[in-house]
């Protein structure tokens, strides 16, 4: 299994803050790691050729969110889920992923 984490970091955001540039590096790092380092032991779960991509992100208080995007075993699922809590990661509850703001 091919695993992907991928941070959405929020427009709402100057990304010219201090603040802003702080939590999407941690943001960044946070990804890598449950990729590279908590999810790894996925590689080896079956099926073997399936994809799990997993975004992560902050809520309105800063904590880590985290949602799988794709189709994924029930099984992957759970596996994902007992990893993410306990990181202290929070499931992303809302029902859209992309929510574009016009200006």
């Amino acid at each position: 299994m091919t695993v992907t984490v991928v941070p959405i970091f929020e427009p709402e955001l100057k990304s010219g803050a201090p603040l802003a540039k702080v939590m999407q590096e941690r943001l960044n790092r946070i990804a890598k790691e449950l990729q590279d380092v908590h999810l790894r032991h996925m590689e080896t779960v079956e099926p073997i050729f399936e994809d799990l991509v997993i975004y992560i992100s902050y809520n309105s208080k800063y904590s880590v969110r985290w949602r799988i995007v794709n189709d994924v075993s029930a099984n992957a699922e759970a596996l994902t889920a007992e990893v993410c809590a306990k990181l202290g990661y929070i499931k992303w509850k809302t029902a859209t992923i992309n929510i574009f703001h016009s200006r």
